[in-house]
């Protein structure tokens, strides 16, 4: 991978990091739907009128917005809304990294290696060992649904990857179309009008702050240049540089949330951190401990 793409993925991982302070921080004061309603109706528009619809399948472009905007962000923004820490939240999402790994060997052919395959049941320990206490507490739907929105992801990534070497920044752009009516509707059946009128009645810089930054450094950039990375880089390659989103998420939280992670969470988010270390070093660690 050229250096050039290197430090795109690397700043993309930061803008997403800091992302989950954004959306905790957003939901205080907004419905955690209609703010993913807000969040892609901004990140489509005005965008939407300059940019033309790229050169794809219109099927590719409803599929990506969906699994994207409605089902990853949907399921995301519900679950820190019912009490998912940010900083835990932005390691549990990692997941999507071995989602997109499995979907693209089911899918597309890509066949992991053994050093992926560890990386992956290594995560999953980290996973099982987040899970178990909340499994028995209010906690385990929310993090059902974190682990769901991973899956989301990574879905979505696959979507990307079909789309091909395209104009990414449009495919983002026209993708995001999709999202806004869908969650806008699921927003007034389960969070009600009142709750909406309400906070839009009461907006003021701090949500206009958390919409922008999540419809424009989040969504049409960072996602743009992950789907861009990802049509011309394989999926076990690009992804796993998800590694660092929850660094930024981590300390994002500490610093501006006062977030603490307690031992179980450390020792789980440890292990899937680990794992996915094994994903991106352990082919070339194994090839020095041959030579």
């Amino acid at each position: 991978m050229p250096i050039s793409h290197i430090l795109l993925a690397l700043s993309v991982t930061v803008i997403w990091g800091l992302s989950f302070v954004v959306i905790k921080l957003g939901i205080g004061t907004t419905p955690p739907l209609f703010l993913g309603a807000l969040r892609f109706a901004f990140a489509a528009f005005p965008a939407i009128l300059f940019i033309r619809r790229p050169q794809t399948r219109p099927s590719l472009i409803v599929a990506y917005g969906f699994f994207l905007g409605v089902a990853q962000f949907g399921l995301l923004f519900v679950a820190i809304g019912l009490g998912m820490p940010a900083s835990l939240a932005s390691v549990v999402m990692q997941a999507q990294v071995f989602f997109t790994i499995l979907f693209a060997a089911l899918l597309m052919g890509e066949r992991p290696g053994p050093h992926q395959i560890l990386g992956g049941i290594v995560a999953c320990l980290g996973l099982c060992l987040i899970a178990w206490p909340r499994m028995t507490g209010g906690g385990a739907v929310p993090f059902l649904m974190t682990v769901a929105a991973a899956c989301a992801w990574g879905v979505a990534n696959i979507v990307g990857k079909r789309a091909g070497r395209i104009d990414m920044l449009g495919f983002i752009v026209w993708a995001s179309l999709v999202a806004p009516l869908p969650l806008l509707g699921l927003s007034l059946a389960f969070e009600g009008p009142d709750r909406i009128l309400a906070s839009l009645r009461g907006a003021d810089a701090a949500l206009v702050g958390a919409v922008a930054y999540l419809a424009y450094p989040t969504t049409v950039f960072a996602f743009g240049i992950w789907s861009y990375l990802l049509s011309r880089h394989p999926a076990a390659l690009v992804t796993p540089f998800a590694l660092l989103v929850p660094v930024a998420g981590i300390l994002g939280s500490t610093v501006f949330l006062g977030e603490r992670m307690v031992p179980v969470e450390i020792a789980g988010g440890g292990v899937i951190l680990a794992g996915l270390a094994i994903n991106i070093f352990g082919l070339r660690a194994a090839r020095r401990f041959r030579s």
